[in-house]
């Protein structure tokens, strides 16, 4: 794995809040300094972390290649680079069961979040103009998607028309929440995060509060 691969999304921002009863904490791996390991907690901006050395209730015991071994919360486990988040020290593992949904608006006053597409790690941004969830080719190869498998369609951008693929996702997940068989399309031009379009949203009762959005899923 190249150097730019393992610092991949190193400056993303864990922006959304869980509801308390589902963890206590989220861990993820988003790349390798040397033999540091460099991780996002909960909200927390990227930090490299030694093994031996603590950071926000998560230790780190050891490191090989693109892997780490932790431990918080009173459990140990391992997460590889890119990896889906974690879930320690609640009462449901890393099992995805939560119902709601809350993401603070960035900079810019877009709402980001990080999450998984079929069990990878994903950053999403929001969008409520997108009919689908939105990806790029290589975002697609990552998370395992037979694209080229899908249906062609035809996108239109601000560049043009570009040639895309209409497929299924087998699960979306934004903290503890996740959605399964969720639509998406695939577009050949690159794009730097994941579109959270309406496939996705349109499950969830969806308001505004200030700077904050909040999602309660729907039954």
């Amino acid at each position: 794995m190249t150097e730019r691969a393992r610092l991949a999304g190193s400056l993303a921002v864990l922006a959304f809040a869980a509801a308390p009863a589902a963890w206590s904490q989220t861990v993820s791996l988003q790349g390798m300094l040397g033999n540091k390991a460099l991780l996002i907690v909960d909200r927390s901006a990227p930090r490299s972390v030694a093994p031996g050395e603590s950071w926000k209730g998560v230790k780190v015991l050891s490191t090989q290649g693109d892997q780490a071994t932790l431990e918080a919360g009173g459990q140990r486990f391992t997460l590889h680079v890119g990896e889906a988040p974690a879930s320690v020290g609640g009462t449901g593992g890393s099992t995805a069961v939560g119902t709601r949904i809350v993401l603070t608006a960035g900079s810019g006053g877009h709402f980001m979040a990080n999450g998984a597409i079929n069990g990878r790690a994903a950053y999403f941004m929001v969008d409520t103009g997108a009919s689908m969830v939105s990806m790029a080719v290589g975002d697609a190869e990552r998370f395992g998607i037979d694209y080229k498998g899908g249906q062609p369609v035809q996108m239109t951008t601000a560049n043009g028309t570009a040639l895309a693929w209409r497929v299924k996702l087998g699960s979306v997940r934004v903290g503890d929440v996740e959605v399964r068989e969720v639509d998406a399309v695939v577009s050949q031009q690159a794009m730097p995060f994941v579109l959270l379009g309406n496939s996705f949203l349109t499950r969830f009762q969806m308001r505004r509060e200030n700077d904050q959005m909040v999602l309660e899923r729907r039954y």
